[in-house]
């Protein structure tokens, strides 16, 4: 085979992608893809020494976690680019061992290529080059939930705050998956990811509140007005933040796109009157809403789909984020911001956006709001007037099969409220669920990045009944994956004891037989089935 990937939900037939990714990925990104792991495996592996020598390099880890970033799903397909993080990971690993004096006769710190020769290497050292199933399952389970620690790492990185003992951890992983592990010991290393993972999501969480404040509940348009417009998509809420003080005042609107849909919650954001409303919904569908949306747009992070003609001339990516051959704006200077004037330029001569509906949206239930309803809540819950609270966040995906969680939500009784953060509340999240007592019966707590919410919600009802297990509370999980950030969220629940998650719509192709067997007996994880029969189980706490 050319290729071979299956870091995804979409891996082609439930096992991985051979010729072509079915998110676009040709055989030269994915081979280039495995590269830079490898070779960020190699700089790690030097950092560690390093570290032992007493010579850090602070510099190595968000560097780490930034080339990571970049080989998530739908996040770069640009081979320049690819060949730029290649050669610094190089130049980065050359110069620490020059200054360490470190000679070594492993393959992994010595190899120095050129783009010619990637295609070589990078098939020799991909994800089947480990021919222990097993052990090749856990190390990519690791790696995985390492890339998606890595994205929430840079987001928190860019708005001020970073914690050396999460890059500590990265490095530590990488290099572990260059050595011959025993399986406990990998296991062990999965699990202290998830560890990890809870405090990458809670430096995200803290960054982001600290920056924008708490989300507070908020109706969001999704009509558009008749102005020019910019629409943004992606994550990041600093790109978000400069964009719009560079729009103010010019007579441009910007609209949110899919992910972005919850930073109109944020109160540093609700000053700003041009910020207008959210436009489309979860990524999969960005070829058509992107052409009629008329105007720029953004790319902030991953969740770029293989670009169309008609908005080719118009859309741009930015930080970790690429294309061939479209516009890329480059990282902000040392104290100073992003550059937007050419997407406000572009946006001055496009008519407004071709409207897709109609209609509001409600937004902003993190956990200081939900908090905040905290006595309400429970009340509710003792009276018995909620009998169920039922997680149904992650990722969402082009196959139908994702149709189940439309259905599930449908299909709750009206005594269960759905928590939710990430794009799988686009699969429900336009739906006239009702509310019990004023508490609505959707609570959208954000992006994927806010994750951290519905931990912390779990965390602190667990506290309010006096329970010592968080199994016992009534909280069930139907979890809708696709790439490596949910990967991360998952490991994450699973450090903090949680147990009888629902996983679909299929469980990770990068799970051996025996390694997903170990986690369904020891959480009881179990794939999605009837939504009728997965209802029932869930709101008998099964």
């Amino acid at each position: 085979m050319s290729m071979f990937c299956f870091q995804c939900e979409e891996a082609s037939k439930g096992t991985g992608c051979t010729t072509k990714g079915i998110c676009g990925k040709t055989e030269s990104i994915a081979v280039q893809h495995d590269l830079l792991v490898y070779l960020l495996k190699g700089l790690a592996l030097v950092a560690e020494e390093a570290e032992r020598q007493g010579q850090p390099d602070d510099a190595i880890g968000p560097f780490i976690a930034q080339a990571l970033f970049a080989t998530i799903t739908n996040a770069n397909f640009d081979p320049a680019r690819f060949e730029m993080l290649i050669q610094a990971t190089i130049d980065k690993r050359d110069a620490l061992k020059a200054r360490l004096g470190y000679q070594s006769d492993r393959d992994e710190l010595n190899w120095t290529g050129s783009p010619a020769t990637y295609a070589a290497k990078g098939a020799s050292v991909g994800v089947l080059s480990q021919p222990n199933e097993d052990l090749r399952s856990l190390r990519e389970l690791l790696v995985y939930g390492v890339k998606g620690m890595a994205a929430y790492t840079d987001h928190a990185a860019i708005l001020g705050l970073e914690k050396p003992e999460i890059y500590a951890f990265m490095i530590k992983a990488l290099a572990a998956t260059t050595r011959e592990l025993s399986i406990e010991a990998m296991t062990a290393l999965v699990m202290e990811c998830g560890a990890v993972g809870v405090t990458a999501m809670a430096l995200l969480d803290e960054a982001n509140t600290r920056a924008y404040g708490n989300p507070e509940i908020t109706q969001v348009k999704l009509g558009v007005g008749n102005n020019p417009g910019i629409l943004i998509s992606g994550h990041d809420l600093k790109d978000l933040e400069e964009l719009l003080e560079q729009t103010a005042g010019t007579g441009v609107d910007v609209y949110t796109h899919s992910e972005m849909l919850p930073a109109h919650a944020y109160p540093a954001f609700k000053q700003y009157p041009h910020f207008v409303g959210n436009y489309g919904n979860a990524w999969w569908q960005q070829d058509k809403e992107f052409a009629a949306f008329n105007g720029p747009i953004l790319m902030t992070t991953n969740c770029i789909t293989p670009v169309k003609a008609a908005y080719r001339d118009r859309i741009y990516s930015t930080g970790m984020t690429g294309w061939p051959g479209i516009k890329h704006i480059p990282d902000r200077p040392e104290g100073g911001a992003k550059d937007f004037s050419a997407l406000i330029a572009q946006a001055k001569t496009c008519p407004p956006p071709t409207a897709l509906e109609q209609g509001e949206i409600t937004t902003g239930f993190a956990h200081a709001q939900v908090m905040a309803l905290a006595d309400q809540v429970v009340d509710a819950v003792k009276s018995g007037a909620i009998k169920r609270f039922v997680v149904m966040g992650g990722c969402d995906g082009r196959h139908s099969e994702r149709g189940y969680y439309t259905d599930v939500a449908q299909a709750l009784p009206q005594d269960a409220v759905i928590l939710t953060a990430g794009c799988a509340k686009y699969r429900f999240n336009k739906l006239d669920l009702g509310d019990i007592g004023g508490i609505p019966r959707l609570l959208d707590a954000g992006q994927c990045n806010d994750a951290y919410s519905l931990a912390f919600i779990a965390l602190k009802l667990k506290e309010v009944f006096g329970l010592d297990d968080i199994n016992e509370l009534p909280i069930s999980y139907d979890i809708a994956w696709y790439e490596q950030k949910a990967i991360i969220v998952l490991l994450a629940l699973l450090h903090l004891g949680v147990k009888h998650i629902r996983l679909g719509p299929t469980l990770p192709a990068f799970l051996s037989p025996n390694v997903a067997k170990v986690l369904i007996e020891t959480f009881d994880i179990k794939p999605i089935g009837r939504v009728e029969e997965d209802v029932a189980a869930m709101m008998a706490a099964a």
